[in-house]
């Protein structure tokens, strides 16, 4: 169904992507990443039986669970409910996300000769999202979708070790010890990821987001000489669409600057640096995006407005901030905590 001039107009002055153009806003926007799912005993009883990537092959439990925490919370604006490794299965990889664990690849990537299992990413191998996302914004009416991709790097580190990494001393040897191999993986990864999020917004996403959970990492000339260049090249790719893209990373403080450079509209900074501060080392015409932490949603409702308080004073001069956690929710989070946040910010910030 086809969205009316009016549906458009309204979608596009909604408070989410007016943050992220650095325009002014009637509240604070306030989304959650992670807030599809997780923590929501409705999400639990839906998926019961099925496991995580049957989950986010199926477009009818798509919708469902992105739709959840839009009704529940009231939040500004849905993430498209998917897992990174999606598109890297779509194609052909053999991996498996293990509950407890995360996701788990059958045969590590070591050598050029695995190249070869990184085939370009078709809109038919992914027919499920489009469908969803065409049901999705028919539901959402103004609420903004945000679509997603796991960055390169993160994307690289999985393959690699074979699943998730404390040390990533697989990723950092081949990183170091074959940099032309590093080099041509992450560039294949980017056309990957860039296909995936090119599928996402045809379909009718809003706004994306390139979700780099393990560039945290690295050191700072490690990024920029080894990783920039792959991140910049995702977001390079989608820009033609005019969406707003969020480039986000987990403990990146000390890389603020270097993701400014790759070209997002907005960035987002973990809860480990204040946003002020964050914004000082982005640069200039960047939204900023976070960053309360996620664990304080365990603390007394008192002592979750507190810190809000100082998440949303330390952005008051900022021109563009969207309100979000510093990470994920996570999984043991009580909902009406988060329902209660975003009450309290839209509350705090109305203009």
């Amino acid at each position: 169904m086809s969205e009316t001039p009016d549906a458009r107009t309204a979608l596009t002055d909604s408070p989410f992507l007016r943050a992220c153009r650095r325009e002014p806003v009637p509240h604070t926007p306030v989304w959650f990443m992670r807030q599809a799912g997780r923590s929501l005993p409705e999400y639990r009883k839906l998926r019961e039986g099925t496991t995580m990537l049957d989950s986010c092959m199926r477009p009818d439990l798509v919708t469902e669970i992105t739709l959840q925490p839009v009704r529940r919370h009231k939040v500004d604006a849905a993430i498209f409910f998917s897992d990174i490794v999606v598109p890297l299965k779509a194609i052909g990889v053999d991996l498996d996300i293990k509950p407890g664990v995360g996701p788990v690849v059958e045969r590590p990537f070591r050598s050029r000769e695995d190249l070869a299992r990184l085939r370009p990413l078709e809109p038919d191998d992914v027919k499920y999202v489009t469908e969803a996302i065409g049901m999705l914004t028919t539901e959402l009416g103004d609420t903004p979708l945000i679509g997603f991709a796991g960055a390169p790097f993160t994307l690289a580190s999985y393959l690699v070790e074979g699943g998730p990494s404390r040390n990533h001393e697989h990723t950092k040897a081949l990183m170091y010890g074959d940099p032309q191999l590093w080099a041509d993986l992450l560039d294949r990864l980017a056309d990957l990821t860039g296909a995936f999020l090119r599928v996402q917004i045809e379909a009718g996403a809003s706004a994306v987001q390139l979700f780099d959970s393990w560039a945290g990492a690295l050191a700072p000339a490690d990024y920029r000489e080894t990783v920039l260049p792959a991140s910049k090249k995702v977001l390079e790719t989608v820009a033609p669409y005019g969406v707003p893209r969020i480039h986000f990373g987990v403990g990146t403080g000390e890389l603020l600057g270097l993701m400014g450079e790759a070209g997002a509209d907005v960035v987002g900074a973990d809860w480990r640096v204040p946003l002020d501060e964050a914004a000082r080392r982005i640069g200039p015409g960047r939204a900023v995006q976070g960053n309360l932490d996620p664990a304080v949603l365990f603390a007394p409702r008192e002592a979750v407005e507190t810190q809000t308080r100082k998440v949303l004073d330390a952005a008051q001069d900022l021109p563009g901030h969207i309100f979000n956690l510093g990470h994920g929710v996570l999984p043991d989070t009580d909902a009406e905590a988060l329902t209660r946040l975003v009450a309290y910010v839209h509350e705090q910030t109305a203009r």
